[in-house]
């Protein structure tokens, strides 16, 4: 049995973040596939599996538009719990966010509307009760019913999206009839847990993976790229 979904995907604005550019940020053209992977995980998740995705379409004409974000021009750093005890006690750790506001471009992609077509596989973090046709059933309800872990967007909190799923036999809407090469694209990112020298403590690291995109016709297919 194929437990294959589809969700249309759309919302005013979007920005998938050149990491190349992200000071003064720069949208990719369409929607990357770790994007693509967390708006599905935003409404179901569980360790036991693992979405992976298949193919894109591209429904609406890529369209960009430069406009003004508020942002913070700092951030706080990321350290062991026992070093930020101390830096609360002296007060380092606190970020006044409307002294620390700054303004910066960004040139994001306007009326965007996707096909997302995705499946999901088990993973080695699953329980023993777990199987494919229950997560399946879930994730179906969930996304019939509306339900959410937390809002979906597309890019940046504050472009948050709308999704739809597509029902077996239902007319998907039509892909751009255009093809480009749209180059190198951040694929997905591969974390990495070890042991650091103290066993009891793990160093995670991760790595960006990137992929060659290309559009045919309005469709990245996505099921035989290589991942750099």
């Amino acid at each position: 049995m194929s437990y294959g979904f589809r969700v249309e995907v759309w919302g005013d604005y979007a920005c998938f973040t050149r990491p190349e550019l992200k000071v003064e940020r720069v949208s990719y053209d369409v929607i990357t596939p770790s994007a693509a992977r967390g708006l599905i995980e935003a409404i179901f998740w569980k360790p036991g599996i693992k979405y992976i995705i298949d193919q894109i379409n591209i429904c609406s004409p890529i369209l960009f538009e430069n406009i003004r974000r508020n942002e913070l021009s700092s951030k706080i750093p990321s350290c062991s719990p026992q070093s930020a005890e101390n830096k609360m006690l002296s007060g380092n750790l606190y970020l006044n966010a409307s002294k620390d506001r700054t303004q910066r471009a960004a040139m994001v992609l306007r009326n965007v509307r996707y096909v997302i077509s995705f499946h999901f596989e088990m993973t080695n973090k699953a329980d023993p009760d777990d199987n494919e046709g229950k997560f399946s059933a879930m994730l179906r309800r969930r996304l019939k019913r509306g339900q959410n872990y937390h809002t979906p967007y597309l890019g940046v909190r504050e472009f948050p999206a709308n999704i739809r799923l597509i029902d077996d036999g239902e007319a998907m809407p039509k892909s751009i009839p255009e093809s480009r090469l749209l180059g190198l694209m951040l694929y997905d990112i591969d974390y990495v847990t070890n042991s650091g020298i103290d066993e009891q403590k793990t160093i995670t690291s991760f790595e960006p993976m990137y992929f060659m995109a290309e559009m045919k016709q309005g469709i990245i297919d996505l099921r035989e790229v290589e991942v750099l």
